[in-house]
Parts: C-alpha cells; sequence; structure tokens
C-alpha cells in the first residue's frame, strides 16, 4: 500500500488533482523529499522516460497605486519565479545525480518509480499565482490576467511588468494561475502534454526568440498549427529564414469560441470511460488490492501501455468498446464469446476486448477468473498469429455487461510479441483451435478514420488558422507600445 501526499496548500491540493488526471494515479506524487529531509519540489511526476518537475508558488501581488509598479513588480517577480527557477534547476541536478528521492521527510518510505538519469528528459514546470488581477487592471487587452513569457539568449537589463524573460539556454515553462488548469485541462495525457512541452523546448531552440501573451495563447497556437508532413501539431514555422515568433494575444479565447472545438470537447466525453479503467486499476494497486504479476510501477504492464493513448485516440477505443458492448449477442445461449480488435496509435500496438457470458453458477466457481483470464490470453496470441506486424497486444476482458447484473470487474493483459519464434505461434494456434479467435466466418472488419477535432457536420465546419505573428517589427508582448526589436528584441 501507497500512502500520497494531498499537497500542502491549498493551490498545491488544485495541481495535485490536475496532475492526478492527466499523469493518472500512479505516477503522480506530491511533496517529494531529498536525501537531506527537504522537499525535492512540489510534485512530481513520472512516467516512462518522462520527469516533470512542479514548483507551485503563491504571492498575492499588491495592489498599491501609490507605489512604483515596477518596484512592486519586481519584488513579486524575484519571490514568485526567480527563486523557484534556481530551486527548479537544483531539483533537476538531485535528480541527475541519481541520489533517493523518499515520499515521507524522514526517508522512510522510498519514491515508488525508477527514474534513469541519463535517459530521463525532464521538464521544469513553474505555477506563479497572484499577478492576475494587476494583469488585468494593466492593460484591458489582456484576456485573462496572463503573464507574458520571452525565451531569449540574452536577457535585457530591464524588466517590465507582466512580463517574463526565460534563459533559452536552460528553459523553464512557466504557467500561472489561470492557465495551468487550461493547459493540463485540455492536454490531460501524458502524451499529449509531454508532447506540447517537447514542441515547445524544440521551437526555443530553433528561433531566438519565442514570445507569446499567455500561455494558454501558445497552446491555442500549437492545437492549430498542425504539420501534415510529420502528422504532429508544431509551434512556428518550419521555414528556415525566420528567427523570431511571436503569438499575439487571443489565441486562445478565438479557438475555444469555435464550433470545432465546442464539438470536440462534447465528443471527447466518452473518452473518459478508457481513463476510468485505468484509475481504477491504480487505484487498487495502490491501495494493495490488485491481483496478478504485473507491476505497474516498475514493469510493463497493460496499464501503462493504455495510459500511453492521446485523449483522441481514446475516444475512439471507448466508442468501439462501447459498439461492441451493444453488439453482443442477444441469443439465448448461455455460453457466448465475443472478441473486437482495434489498434492504438502506436502503429505496432493493438487491443482484443474480450466479452463472455457464461451461467451464473459457472461465475460462482473458485477458479473462473483465472479461466476467463487463459481465454484473454489465448484471444491475444491469436491476435499476434492474425496481425504478425504487432509487437505488444493488450488484452481487455470482462462478463458481457449486457448479462452481468451490475457486478463486474476487469482482466488486462499485456503479451509482448516483438520476438515471435514458430514455436510460440504454433502455440497459441494449438490454443486457438478450440476458440477459433479470428478466425471464425462471422468476422467483421471495419475502416475507420479518427481525427483530433470533431466538425460539428462537413457543411458547418469552415477552416481555423493560427494567429502566428513572426518578426521582429510586431508590437512587445509586455504592453510597453514599442517594436519588439525595439523593446525586448534588440
Amino acid at each position: 500500500m501507497i500512502t500520497k501526499s494531498l499537497g500542502v496548500t491549498e493551490t498545491e491540493r488544485v495541481l495535485a488533482e490536475f496532475c492526478e488526471r492527466s499523469f493518472l494515479k500512479l505516477w503522480s506524487y506530491p511533496n517529494p523529499f531529498k536525501d537531506d529531509g527537504h522537499e525535492l519540489c512540489d510534485l512530481l511526476a513520472v512516467f516512462g522516460d518522462y520527469v516533470f518537475i512542479f514548483f507551485d508558488r503563491e504571492n498575492q501581488l499588491p495592489e498599491a497605486p501609490k507605489k512604483d509598479p515596477q518596484i512592486l513588480w519586481d519584488r513579486w517577480k524575484r519571490k514568485v519565479i526567480d527563486r523557484q527557477v534556481k530551486t527548479a534547476k537544483g531539483a533537476e541536478r538531485y535528480i541527475r545525480s541519481g541520489r533517493s528521492i523518499f515520499l515521507d521527510a524522514k526517508g522512510t518510505t522510498h519514491f515508488p518509480l525508477e527514474i534513469n538519469p541519463k535517459k530521463s528528459i525532464i521538464h521544469k514546470i513553474i505555477v506563479a499565482h497572484g499577478a492576475k488581477e494587476a494583469c488585468v487592471q494593466a492593460s484591458d487587452q489582456n484576456i485573462y490576467g496572463s503573464l507574458a513569457i520571452a525565451y531569449r539568449e540574452t536577457k535585457s537589463d530591464q524588466t517590465h511588468p507582466f512580463h517574463v524573460e526565460v534563459d533559452k539556454q536552460d528553459p523553464i515553462h512557466i504557467f500561472d494561475g489561470h492557465n495551468i488548469s487550461i493547459v493540463l485541462g485540455e492536454l490531460d495525457t501524458v502524451t499529449d502534454f509531454s508532447r506540447y512541452l517537447d514542441e515547445k523546448l524544440r521551437a526555443i531552440e530553433k528561433f531566438d526568440s519565442l514570445v507569446y501573451c499567455g500561455e494558454e495563447d501558445l497552446l491555442g497556437h500549437y492545437l492549430l498549427n498542425y504539420d501534415k508532413d510529420t502528422e504532429q501539431h508544431i509551434i512556428g514555422t518550419k521555414r528556415d529564414d525566420v528567427n523570431c515568433v511571436l503569438i499575439g494575444e487571443g489565441e486562445w479565447h478565438d479557438f475555444i469560441n469555435t464550433d470545432l472545438y465546442k464539438n470536440t470537447k462534447k465528443e471527447d466525453r466518452i473518452s473518459y470511460y478508457w481513463d476510468e479503467l485505468i484509475q481504477r486499476t491504480c487505484q487498487n494497486a495502490l491501495n494493495g488490492d490488485l491481483g496478478g504479476n504485473s507491476d505497474l510501477l516498475r514493469g510493463e504492464s497493460a496499464i501503462f501501455e493504455m495510459v500511453k493513448e492521446p485523449r483522441f485516440i481514446r475516444r475512439a477505443l471507448t466508442n468501439r468498446i462501447k459498439q461492441a458492448i451493444i453488439n453482443f449477442p442477444d441469443h439465448s445461449e448461455q455460453f457466448t464469446r465475443h472478441v473486437t480488435f482495434f489498434p492504438s496509435h502506436l502503429p505496432s500496438v493493438g487491443y482484443v476486448f474480450f466479452q463472455l457470458r457464461v451461467p451464473a453458477d459457472f461465475r460462482k466457481e473458485s477458479d473462473y477468473l483465472d479461466k476467463r483470464r487463459t481465454l484473454l490470453e489465448i484471444a491475444c496470441g491469436a491476435a499476434k498469429n492474425k496481425f504478425p506486424h504487432l509487437t505488444k497486444v493488450i488484452g481487455i476482458g470482462m462478463d458481457a455487461p449486457k448479462f452481468a447484473g451490475g457486478t463486474n470487474s476487469e482482466d488486462f493483459v499485456l503479451l509482448p510479441c516483438e520476438t515471435w519464434a514458430d514455436d510460440m505461434r504454433v502455440y497459441y494456434e494449438e490454443l486457438n483451435q478450440e476458440w477459433n479467435f479470428f478466425g471464425t466466418p462471422q468476422l467483421e472488419q471495419y475502416n475507420e478514420h479518427v481525427t483530433q477535432f470533431v466538425p460539428p457536420s462537413a457543411t458547418t465546419a469552415r477552416a481555423i488558422r493560427p494567429n502566428l505573428k513572426v518578426g521582429r517589427n510586431q508590437p512587445c508582448p509586455c504592453g510597453s507600445g514599442k517594436k519588439y526589436k525595439k523593446c525586448h528584441g534588440a
């Protein structure tokens, strides 16, 4: 059983809740400690080679009309941002050193996830609270009260209120109290979130300057800026003759008010069934109630693979599960099985969804679940034989919900099959002779095209383009009224 901190301050608790939704229960831990008993960070999330270090700081920027706003800003920035930048860099050095991490100050409970100091991709994230009201009052163009961010190689001597300059040679992500909920709410899978941060670092390295009025505006630009060649969202442009990217105010505001965005959020609702399957299993693991031989924390598992799916693929997978449940045969035979195969977003990974209906007396037998898991494994082996290109097959098995009587449980199987010798192929062929998974005449095949954004209809959908401002002659996002090249682009 693993006991996790819930966060110390109110803002830390809110951050922990968001991260549990994005990184899920097993991979997100508030308030971990170093081996000297001092806190490492406010939240540490680890998934595979990705490490996310969060620092959450709140200090209200005072409204004092008689005081110099520049002085007030400089004090606030030193306390809330500058000190945390230094601490975040120290936390990364600590993790890279390979020293122990604990869940308690006394060092009695080790951090349960393995971190490879050499292979890890570490993202340092600061969440700065307290400047929203002052930001809004300072400029009527600041829709949300977000901090403007500029990544440059050399910082200017003069700072401007509500504008944060970050060293592009050692970049740190800086969110504020408003847009942290937007980013983690929109990119609420570890794959979606890590892809965004990776692309952000790529853009910071590519361009001399990356400047935006708020993290939410950069996110809106990213989501609307899709490169068909790489099939990835990008920041900025692929052109080599551009050295500066500026993202204007209102990018996010305009995007979320489109029919395309609103309909996509509606269509995504069903995808959270996928999250519920994972979260329920993760909670059982934390409680020490999980059966089977899979180590969710330290090894490959079906759940680990399921977490990798981005949001729009989870929507498609859940829709296929829903349809398979609906299509389960209604005939009166008491022994009935139904198997469905659908692909992952990774081309070499596939899922087998297995439903079983047996008489109530048979379900009560002590070895029933073992028998159900065996059938699920056979179906996974049959899927590999049917689709030889697969390197991993994930099985999800349960009693047919149509006839489960309100009580059910799930089985998860991971079949690693990157190497598939002839004896393995024959082994599963022989086991499958009695069941004939993926070999019956009733087998049906469907082709489905899945997109991240779902238009309300083909006739009402309209093209939406990112509001990309490129160049040094654009107005500076800091609100000074000067051209960027005269202000922060020198």
